[in-house]
């Protein structure tokens, strides 16, 4: 969105400046809330279309334009939630969230030298993890925005409910109930230098063909879900347990040989990627259980590995979301 400056000033206008200032932050927002860089980004540009679509004097009304940003990009987001699982109905195979590179190889690690607006990056941390978004997807939408809210962002309940039209008593139980899936899917604690060495002994063995290596490094009870959308060959259910795990990985080896398999960051932990002719087709995030690995997600579906492969100049088009909700009504 490109934003001209007053006439004569030769100066972006500081309102305008601060508005488009709530551009990351709602990024953020809304990816935490969808699992979707794609979606989050159209629902910021909806939100966007929102306000200037609004009389200077109706802007000038609203005390702050960063809150009422957030009311409707949040508003928004339980509207794509709700929508999503009636799509993920029809979805080929899993659906996984889409996995984010580490910020920096968004504008210095292209070989294009395309660089990526700032604002379009996500922040990286424990509420960014592949375990945790996938944790994310089984709660309800109004679970997902109220955790997501208050927990990460830390909203007010009262300021919860004014966005999910709830009332704060309500909104504060949503939050518990989504803790409590949260804390029952967590695993221990494991320190990122015992992340990446687990990971760098999984990509060694899994090069080299290393059986017992490859069984020794995973959970007996591991499990291993593929998502390709449909437009990819992959497998469309869940591989469990350690061996049926390796027996695929050992079925894959022949296709290994055409494939660069890298380590690198995958929303935020250590993970891998694999490459043809310098093009990634396929990510691979982990959730590690002590010194065992106890879920891979295999993302191959080439609509989710845009941040990977292209800057936002080079996407393909997309059609926007439908959000036809007005922001001052509470999605139902």
């Amino acid at each position: 969105m490109t934003i001209q400056s007053e006439p004569g000033g030769g100066r972006l206008d500081p309102g305008l400046a601060a508005i488009m200032g709530e551009r990351r932050q709602l990024i953020n927002l809304s990816y935490r809330l969808l699992g979707s860089l794609a979606d989050a980004e159209d629902v910021v540009q909806e939100a966007y279309a929102r306000w200037y679509a609004m009389s200077r004097q109706q802007q000038d009304d609203i005390a702050s334009p960063g809150a009422w940003l957030t009311k409707v990009a949040s508003r928004l987001c339980l509207n794509v939630l709700s929508s999503a699982r009636a799509r993920r109905e029809t979805y080929v195979g899993e659906w996984i969230p889409e996995p984010l590179p580490e910020p920096r190889e968004w504008i210095t690690g292209r070989p294009d030298g395309i660089s990526v607006d700032p604002a379009d990056r996500v922040t990286l941390d424990e509420s960014i993890t592949m375990a945790f978004l996938v944790v994310l997807e089984s709660m309800t939408p109004a679970e997902r925005v109220a955790f997501i809210l208050h927990d990460v962002f830390r909203y007010s309940f009262a300021e919860v409910a004014d966005i999910v039209g709830r009332t704060p008593a309500a909104c504060r139980q949503l939050a518990s109930s989504a803790r409590r899936r949260i804390r029952a899917a967590q695993a221990p604690v494991t320190t990122a230098a015992r992340q990446a060495r687990i990971v760098g002994d999984f990509k060694q063995a899994w090069e080299s063909g290393d059986i017992d290596a490859l069984i020794s490094l995973l959970d007996p009870d591991a499990t291993v879900i593929s998502d390709g959308g449909g437009l990819v060959r992959t497998a469309l259910h869940p591989i469990e347990g350690a061996e049926r795990i390796v027996r695929s990985l050992v079925r894959l080896e022949g296709r290994l040989r055409n494939l660069t398999i890298l380590e690198c960051t995958v929303n935020g932990q250590p993970g891998l990627i694999a490459q043809q002719d310098g093009v990634t087709v396929s990510v691979f995030a982990f959730e590690v259980a002590g010194d065992q690995i106890k879920h891979i997600w295999a993302v191959r579906n080439p609509d989710k590995l845009r941040p990977w492969t292209a800057g936002p100049q080079r996407r393909r088009a997309r059609p926007s979301i439908r959000c036809v909700s007005d922001p001052d009504r509470t999605p139902q």
